[in-house]
């Protein structure tokens, strides 16, 4: 019986974002993203149906535009940069639409489903062949120990619970 050919295919940081979003006052949007990451895809398959995605991130490289905000989101209340460096995602299924599996944050792992559009596979003119992902999700990041809360004289909670992942990636075939 003959094996399928394995495919690595590695993130095009200069082309990809690894973003964020939350709600601020429940009023406005922050997004932020993630300055320093690696991802890689490991497909037999032109349309990924088994692949396997890895993915991790600095989280001291968080970045929200905001010098304040993003020592905030360094310190122990949130990421805990000096003690958790990292965060990670190992999938464990994926089907062309849905991609299942463990997300690492601090020192808590959970199972997240992420929505994906493969928006197609091209050779860019130094014939390098690309795959260009949008892939999006919902947590909540208190569910990774990220429980930091406040509440306004108002009554409005400064931080929302809920943590959109907004990932936009292009991937380079490795040969």
């Amino acid at each position: 019986m003959e094996t399928a050919v394995k495919t690595k295919w590695s993130v095009d940081n200069s082309h990809s974002e690894v973003g964020f979003k939350v709600k601020h006052m429940m009023i406005s949007t922050v997004k932020g993203h993630f300055g320093e990451y690696e991802a890689s895809i490991v497909s037999s398959k032109e349309d990924f149906s088994d692949a396997q995605f890895g993915f991790s991130a600095k989280t001291a490289s968080i970045n929200t535009k905001n010098d304040d905000r993003d020592n905030h989101l360094k310190s122990d209340d949130f990421f805990n940069t000096s003690e958790y460096p990292e965060m990670t995602f190992t999938s464990t299924s994926f089907n062309g639409d849905k991609l299942v599996g463990d997300l690492t944050i601090r020192d808590v792992t959970k199972e997240v489903i992420l929505d994906v559009d493969l928006n197609g596979v091209a050779v860019d003119p130094y014939g390098q062949t690309k795959a260009g992902f949008e892939i999006r999700g919902k947590i909540n990041r208190k569910d990774f120990n990220l429980t930091w809360s406040a509440v306004t004289e108002a009554g409005s909670i400064v931080v929302a619970d809920t943590v959109t992942l907004v990932i936009d990636a292009q991937f380079v075939k490795q040969q």
